[in-house]
């Protein structure tokens, strides 16, 4: 599925929400293509369970060149893990794809990887939100299910 967004949404809104049938498995895959036009940390994304706990959050934060990971979950935010990695650059087209196998969430970004980061919620078929909030233009958001036979070794 695919949404074309527009330029006249208000600052720092839900520009995405999906909800995943029967739940995230590996092989989900969440495109989001856009331009960082503005200064502001205002973009992120959350797979939400079906209690409403943020099984994964990640988070480009511009003013320190970090993306950073995270869960919510028991009313209380984890451990979050931070990575330097960071090819966005403020003001041009940016590409992200969080991508979910077995054992982890990986999250690139212009054809880095920036992020692996455990899954910390199970079992992953209780994953069955997607949201992406953000004040930046977003031109593509695509969540789809990839084949993971070449991962595997076809079996």
């Amino acid at each position: 599925m695919a949404l074309q967004v527009g330029d006249t949404l208000p600052p720092f809104c839900m520009q995405f929400e999906a909800f995943c049938a029967g739940g995230l498995a590996p092989g989900w895959s969440l495109l989001v293509q856009g331009h960082s036009d503005s200064g502001e940390d205002k973009f992120e994304i959350n797979f939400l369970s079906e209690a409403g706990e943020i099984a994964f959050h990640v988070k480009p934060r511009f003013s320190s060149a970090t993306v950073v990971g995270n869960t919510f979950r028991g009313g209380r935010w984890g451990q979050e893990e931070v990575s330097s990695v960071f090819p966005l650059v403020l003001g041009e087209p940016f590409e992200m794809e969080v991508s979910s196998d077995a054992e982890h969430f990986h999250v690139h970004a212009r054809e880095h990887k920036v992020l692996q980061f455990a899954h910390r919620h199970r079992p992953l078929a209780a994953i069955t939100r997607v949201q992406v909030l953000s004040d930046h233009r977003l031109a593509q958001v695509e969540l789809a299910r990839r084949d993971l036979s070449w991962w595997d070794g076809g079996h």
